[in-house]
C-alpha cells in the first residue's frame, strides 16, 4: 500500500488548519490501518521558521514516515477540460496518483482537468470546487476527495453541498479551485473557460 499524505500550508510560522489536517489523517489510519491511537502534526512539523507561503508535505502510514517543506507558488489556472471517469478512486489522500495523472495528460490545450465521474462534477487535479449562482456557491457532493479547506468552508456556511451533474454545468456562472494551499476564489473565472466533453 502506498503511504498517505497531507499537504498543509504555513505562512507567517503558522501551521494553517491543523486541526483539519489531523482529523483526516487520523480517520485514514483507523479505517486502513486500524490504529487508535491518535497522532497531532504539531508534533513533527517545526513551522517557526518558515514566514513566506509553505507547503508542509507529510506522508503517514500508521505512523508518519516523511515530512519536508518546500516554498510555494500557485500555478495559473484559467481553463479547464472535462474529462470523464467512472472507475477513478481517490477518497483518501494517497501518494498513488497515477490514474489522476493518467486524465491530467488527456487536458490537450487546457490549463487543467475537471474530472466527471458516473455523470457528476467531483475535483480538478488538485484543487476542489465551487460553482456560483447569484451570491451562492456550490461544490459537488460527490468529491473524489473531501478537502480540508472545503470542510472549513462548508461548516462555516461559505459554500453549500449540492449534486452537480455535468449536463448542468453551464446553469452556473462562475468557477472557483481551492484547496489547503489556494484560498478560495484565489483562482475564479466563468464557466465558458470550460471545454465540455
Amino acid at each position: 500500500m502506498y503511504p498517505f499524505v497531507e499537504s498543509i500550508r504555513i505562512q507567517n510560522g503558522v501551521i494553517h488548519n491543523l486541526s483539519y489536517h489531523n482529523e483526516r489523517m487520523n480517520y485514514t489510519r483507523r479505517e486502513l490501518f486500524g490504529c487508535k491511537n491518535l497522532l497531532d502534526l504539531a508534533d513533527y512539523i517545526d513551522a517557526k521558521e518558515y514566514t513566506a507561503l509553505t507547503k508542509c508535505r507529510v506522508e503517514y502510514k500508521k505512523d508518519v514516515l516523511l515530512v519536508e517543506y518546500t516554498p510555494y507558488e500557485r500555478k495559473a489556472i484559467h481553463s479547464l477540460q472535462l474529462i470523464e471517469s467512472d472507475e477513478i478512486e481517490y477518497s483518501s489522500k494517497s501518494t498513488d496518483r497515477r490514474m489522476l495523472n493518467e486524465l491530467y495528460a488527456q487536458r490537450k490545450e487546457e490549463d487543467d482537468i475537471l474530472i466527471v465521474r458516473k455523470g457528476l462534477l467531483t475535483d480538478t487535479l488538485f484543487c476542489n470546487i465551487a460553482l456560483s449562482k447569484g451570491e451562492n456557491w456550490y461544490t459537488p457532493s460527490t468529491p473524489l476527495l473531501k478537502g480540508t479547506a472545503r470542510t472549513f468552508l462548508l461548516e462555516k456556511g461559505i459554500i453549500q453541498e449540492k449534486e452537480i451533474p455535468v449536463a448542468s454545468l453551464f446553469f452556473y456562472e462562475r468557477i472557483t479551485l481551492f484547496n489547503a494551499m489556494i484560498d478560495f476564489k484565489q483562482i475564479e473565472f466563468s464557466v465558458n473557460n470550460i471545454k465540455p466533453l
